[in-house]
């Protein structure tokens, strides 16, 4: 098979972006985010409506989304690291550090709480890994000027003595100054980055099913024309001949997208990245160019296309998954029409006089049209029974079936969501005793443990990434902050330190938001469990630490523990007895059994100043031990 020449790639690679661009117009996916778009945002009637109603938008997918959001990525993950290979069980304990710190450091969780939204509501989200490397061209101070100024002269004057013969061709001081540079290039950006792309930006082979199975990926890229063609990744010869093409509207025909901003900004160009997985590799071109912007190269990164993908709800043989408001989509259109509708009724359903007219004057009309209580309207005609001068007109009420509709259509949207009344911070109209409350919980449970499970995994991939990264392209030393027994230390390492194959998990529940009240019981709880056990095979002073900081949120705890004195100083000022002899296997300790002791003791071994603490800090008092 002959070898594809550069312009046969370049016009492949645009045929395949442009047939899937007509398979997801064809299959209305854009159309439907648009869509979907939209109910989130609260826009749920259309712009066209001309009626004079109002009309009233119960924004429950807002809800919806926002009640799932927080409650699998609010928190930093904690990211726990194992070794494949037992020489690296040690290294994996800072690799977990570092992982820990990267990920906080360079704030990669608000790009990727930004995908997360968009796996809810689209139904899926894209997270792009990579290396960042910028050089800009920088002013030289004029301290910088005198260094470098000296240290030229101190080269040319070494370089005179060792070879004197050549002293008299050597600049002279002046020619050394004016040769000194005023600008310099300097290293601004050097470090992985994480961000969220669009799914209206990612396009992917139409015979995909998922991620895996794709043979290549593109990504759109929209940027000022500008500062393409000044862009020195690109090659000269292309980025000069770049044009303005960003103005078009993708769905301009059917829908109005998100693309209808572009006649507010400076003139765009439309660039994409194309992923050859197949090849394994990379190339860049402009949207109608003749040419590439960077010709086709090796994938740059050693685990492959840069991409990962958060999948919400899969539809069996579909590459796109669907979001949480695709199925509530009809239940929310309903429930607004169902509220405009009880609201023009309302607004109907106002009382109404009949009169005569020749029975009032404007006096009296105006009277009988204020709002005013107790008002006199005068009547000037006296020969009628005032039951025919005014008469109230009879009203149509509204059935009471429409209001119970209205929470019907609102139960729907719970029952397919998932979401309870608890969950969106509702008090039930149905009083629940605490069992049915906690199956209602569970039940919801279940369902988000399976979003938080595809979250952890998408931390857990990108932090594998950015660890890779970090060993292909890091290059000098560079500084962690390593808590050690409850301290921060920062530690400085280099590539060599992170070497090594590891496997990524995180820690089940870590990305969650934890309820105080949880909390606490979850501490007081630990104590119950472990507390015959303190004193002998647990430290008390260690569990105390663990339950004042996880449990009540003391940042710290070791100022409210007692210091143990020095055992040789107390047995030599008499406060204690020296230590006796061990007992011999089978014998029982003099002073196992004593009731004051050890775990046994009233506070389960914990001093009476800590437990009177965890007592003011929960407002009740702790069972006993």
């Amino acid at each position: 098979m002959a070898r594809k020449t550069r312009q046969q790639k370049l016009e492949g690679y645009t045929e395949r972006v442009e047939k899937c661009q007509r398979w997801r117009e064809q299959e209305a996916y854009e159309r439907t985010w648009n869509r979907l778009v939209d109910l989130y945002k609260g826009k749920h009637w259309p712009s066209t409506t001309t009626t004079k109603s109002d009309l009233i938008a119960v924004n429950l997918a807002f809800s919806t989304i926002n009640v799932i959001a927080p409650s699998v990525a609010v928190n930093y993950p904690k990211i726990v690291v194992q070794a494949t290979n037992p020489e690296n069980r040690d290294r994996a304990a800072f690799v977990e550090a570092v992982a820990n710190y990267l990920w906080k450091h360079h704030d990669f969780r608000t790009p990727f709480r930004r995908a997360v939204k968009d796996f809810l509501i689209f139904g899926h989200g894209w997270i792009k890994t990579g290396w960042k490397f910028v050089e800009q061209e920088q002013s030289i101070s004029e301290d910088e000027r005198v260094n470098m100024f000296g240290s030229a002269l101190d080269e040319v004057d070494a370089f005179a003595a060792e070879t004197p013969s050549l002293a008299g061709s050597l600049p002279s001081p002046e020619e050394l100054a004016a040769n000194i540079p005023s600008t310099v290039m300097r290293v601004v950006e050097d470090q992985p980055f994480v961000e969220r792309i669009s799914p209206f930006d990612m396009f992917v082979d139409p015979a995909a099913t998922c991620i895996e199975d794709a043979k290549w990926i593109a990504q759109r890229i929209t940027r000022p024309l500008a500062e393409a063609q000044i862009d020195p990744k690109y090659k000269p010869s292309a980025r000069k001949r770049l044009v303005a093409n960003g103005s078009y509207n993708l769905n301009q025909d059917t829908y109005a997208t998100l693309d209808d901003r572009w006649e507010f900004l400076e003139d765009q160009v439309v660039i994409w990245e194309f992923y050859d997985v197949m090849l394994n590799s990379v190339a860049v071109y402009a949207e109608g160019g003749e040419e590439f912007l960077i010709d086709p190269l090796p994938m740059p990164y050693a685990y492959g296309h840069p991409f990962t993908m958060l999948r919400n709800y899969d539809v069996p043989g579909q590459f796109y998954p669907i979001g949480d408001l695709e199925s509530i989509e009809s239940l929310q259109l309903e429930l607004d029409k169902t509220r405009s509708q009880l609201m023009n009724d309302r607004k109907r359903y106002a009382r109404k006089y009949l009169y005569h007219e020749r029975s009032f004057g404007p006096e009296g009309r105006e009277a009988l049209e204020s709002e005013d209580d107790g008002r006199m309207v005068p009547v000037v005609d006296e020969n009628k029974p005032l039951s025919e001068v005014v008469a109230p007109m009879p009203q149509v009420p509204i059935s009471p079936e429409i209001y119970a509709y209205s929470d019907i259509i609102e139960q729907d949207i719970n029952t397919v969501s998932g979401i309870s009344e608890y969950a969106r911070g509702a008090m039930p109209e149905i009083r629940r005793t605490a069992t049915e409350a906690s199956i209602i919980a569970d039940a919801q449970n279940a369902r988000a443990a399976d979003k938080l499970a595809i979250v952890e995994i998408g931390v857990s991939s990108v932090a594998r990434r950015v660890l890779q990264l970090m060993q292909q392209f890091m290059t000098g030393n560079q500084m962690a902050r390593v808590t050690i027994s409850g301290e921060d230390m920062f530690v400085d390492y280099s590539r060599d330190d992170i070497i090594g194959e590891y496997d990524f998990s995180v820690q089940a529940g870590s990305t969650q938001p934890m309820n105080d009240t949880i909390r606490k019981q979850q501490a007081i709880s630990l104590m119950n469990a472990i507390g015959p056990l303190v004193g002998t095979v647990i430290d008390p002073q260690a569990l105390a630490v663990h339950v004042l900081e996880s449990g009540f949120g003391i940042k710290d705890p070791e100022k409210f523990l007692m210091q143990a004195p020095d055992q040789a100083v107390a047995a030599e000022e008499g406060q204690v007895p020296p230590q006796e002899a061990a007992p011999t296997p089978g014998m029982v300790a003099p002073n196992a059994m004593a009731p004051q002791g050890g775990a046994f003791a009233p506070t389960g071994g914990i001093p009476p100043e800590l437990l009177l603490q965890l007592q003011n800090q929960m407002g009740m008092e702790l069972p006993s031990l």
